[in-house]
C-alpha cells in the first residue's frame, strides 16, 4: 500500500469511527432507562466528543503524506533574476508545478511533521509530513534584517488544523507530537536543480549534478 493510500485508509477509518460513536451517543440519549438519565447524558456527551475528535483527526491528516524512510518530496529549479533575487519552479511528486519569485542568497523550505506516539502507532498511524513554507534567506545578517523578505505558503487551507489542536489541548500529548523546525536551505546564486527529500530526521536539499 502506498503512503497516500495508507493515509486515506486511516482517514476513512476515523470517519467510520465517528459515525459509529455518534450512533452510540444517540442510542444512549434515547435509552435513559438502560443507563439512567444522568449516566445516559454523560455517556452521550463522551461518545459525541470522541466522535468529533475522530472526525477531526480524519480531516486534519487528510493530504499529509506518510513516510518511514527518505523519499522524494519535490524537484526544485532555481534561476537568478537579479542581485539577490531568483525564480523558483517547484514540481511536487503529484505532478503539480508551482512558481515563486524569491529574494535572498539561499532557497529556504520547511515542513510540518506529525509524529504519532505508541498509541497512535497501534491504531495504524505513522509519521506524516506536509510541506509548509518556501522563501529566501540572506547570508549576511544585516541583509536579513534590512532587505526585503519573501515567504510563501505551500500548505493547503484546512478545516481542521491538528497542529493547532495539539497546541491548544494538552490531552493530545500522549497521542501525537506536533513538531516545527524541520527546514533546509541551499545556495541560489547560480542556476541549479535540487531534489527536496524528506526523512525521519527532517528535510534536505540535494543538488542534481547534470552530466
Amino acid at each position: 500500500m502506498s503512503a497516500v493510500d495508507s493515509t486515506a485508509f486511516v482517514s476513512l477509518g476515523f470517519v467510520l469511527a465517528s459515525i459509529v460513536l455518534l450512533g452510540a451517543a444517540v442510542y444512549a440519549l434515547r435509552r435513559p432507562a438502560v443507563f439512567g438519565l444522568t449516566a445516559g447524558l454523560a455517556v452521550a456527551l463522551l461518545l459525541a466528543s470522541l466522535a468529533a475528535l475522530s472526525g477531526s483527526f480524519g480531516l486534519a491528516t487528510h493530504g499529509y503524506r506518510a513516510f518511514t524512510h527518505e523519499e522524494l518530496a519535490a524537484v526544485i529549479r532555481t534561476r537568478p533574476t537579479g542581485p539577490k533575487r531568483f525564480a523558483v519552479e517547484m514540481e511536487l511528486v503529484d505532478g503539480t508545478v508551482e512558481r515563486f519569485e524569491i529574494a535572498g542568497d539561499q532557497l529556504y523550505v520547511d515542513a510540518r511533521i506529525l509524529k504519532w506516539k505508541a498509541f497512535g502507532n497501534l491504531l495504524g498511524l505513522h509519521t506524516v509530513y506536509e510541506l509548509d513554507r518556501i522563501g529566501g534567506r540572506y547570508l549576511d545578517l544585516d541583509d536579513e534584517k534590512n532587505r526585503p523578505r519573501t515567504i510563501a505558503s505551500l500548505a493547503p487551507e484546512r478545516v481542521v488544523d491538528l497542529f493547532g489542536l495539539r497546541r491548544r489541548y494538552d490531552f493530545l500529548e500522549p497521542l501525537v507530537d506536533a513538531e516545527y523546525g524541520s527546514a533546509t536551505f541551499a545556495m541560489a546564486r547560480t542556476a541549479a536543480d535540487f531534489e527536496l527529500r524528506v526523512s525521519t530526521t527532517g528535510l534536505l536539499l540535494r543538488r542534481i549534478e547534470r552530466g
